[in-house]
């Protein structure tokens, strides 16, 4: 008997126990703490150095590029990550080494072709050597997005002539000559 008290007492106390529990609020949901996001360091895009010798109006000459992240120009931001700009210094020089040409190229320098937001957030992705063409040595200059991953870029041309002179254009004509030859249309593939 003192057994079955025992069990009956024990029962009334768990359900005692049971029914004074605070009841779970379904419309309260926990998660985490989101943590806070740090900003990472301002990153640089890369520097290079290029010399190219060029046979260009009956002489040669060494065309000489310098690109470098430029700390003094405004930060640019893609979104997710800060870059430095940059900046390109261009030398030519005569076969004897004297210089022919220095300038320095930045963002601003190519404003008035650019639209959208690259003129804000996008960055000088640089300069390099084409080819030389009659009186002129062509370069291929870009601003777009900082970040090595993307494709978004907007193209364009320097042209220096053989009296020193520089003309910045859009570049409208497409890269899309293959080194295989002209393909033809009229085969049909898989057929």
């Amino acid at each position: 008997m003192k057994s079955r008290l025992s069990l009956a007492l024990l029962l009334l106390s768990a359900l005692l126990f049971a029914s004074c529990a605070k009841k779970k609020n379904e419309n309260e949901i926990i998660t985490h703490k989101p943590k806070a996001v740090k900003p990472s360091a301002v990153r640089k895009m890369g520097d290079y150095h290029q010399q190219t010798k060029v046979a260009w109006v009956g002489s040669e000459y060494t065309v000489d590029l310098d690109f470098r992240a430029d700390t003094s120009l405004p930060v640019v931001y893609d979104g997710e990550q800060r870059y430095y700009d940059n900046h390109t210094t261009l030398r030519i020089l005569r076969k004897d080494g004297s210089e022919f040409l220095k300038r320095e190229f930045a963002k601003s320098d190519f404003l008035q072709y650019i639209s959208g937001s690259f003129g804000k957030d996008g960055a000088f992705l640089g300069v390099v050597f084409d080819k030389a063409e009659g009186d002129n040595l062509i370069f291929a200059a870009s601003v777009g997005s900082p970040d090595k991953s993307s494709d978004e870029y907007i193209p364009l041309v320097v042209k220096v002539g053989r009296m020193g002179n520089i003309t910045i254009s859009k570049d409208t004509q497409l890269d899309t000559t293959s080194s295989e030859g002209p393909s033809d249309e009229s085969e049909e593939d898989g057929v």
